[in-house]
């Protein structure tokens, strides 16, 4: 069996960044479960499984575009402190949770703090960045009726 739309995928991984610092990797013997094709999946690491086989080893490089996508500037600026009602310090590398122009919950970071201007970015952590995937497919089997409706593994 090859992994392919509608199919249960268990992988074990180790992600580097370009620098060779490991980001994310799962545990000896707990393999990510995915649902393939229901976009569960970074698109240029789910496009390099597409066709493997259970035992198949790659390593793949995902630039920006098909990882988290590049930095966006108009989602990096200055808000004022009092916005950070009920936190006694704010401090750079602290996360809150926002909502967005459309209303959308989004996670932000605090980047810096001068005076009472907070430099908060919405961009993801990883946007920018070129990912590297050392990928082992684990297991493959087709997914069940609801799986594929709900569009993740159970």
């Amino acid at each position: 069996m090859i992994v392919d739309n509608k199919r249960v995928v268990s992988i074990a991984f180790t992600l580097t960044d370009g620098d060779g610092k490991t980001l994310d990797a799962t545990q000896p013997g707990k393999p990510l479960d995915y649902l393939h094709g229901a976009e569960n999946l970074l698109p240029g690491l789910e496009k390099a499984l597409a066709g493997k086989e259970v035992g198949d080893s790659l390593t793949v490089t995902i630039s920006p575009e098909e990882g988290f996508g590049e930095v966006n500037p108009d989602l990096i600026q200055n808000v004022s402190a009092a916005a950070f009602q009920g936190v006694e310090k704010i401090e750079p590398g602290m996360a809150f949770e926002a909502k967005g122009p459309g209303g959308e919950v989004e996670q932000v970071l605090v980047e810096a703090v001068e005076g009472d201007q907070v430099r908060i970015n919405a961009n993801h952590p990883l946007a920018g960045v070129t990912l590297n995937f050392d990928v082992t497919v684990v297991a493959i089997r087709e997914a069940d009726e609801q799986e594929i409706a709900h569009g993740h593994v159970h």
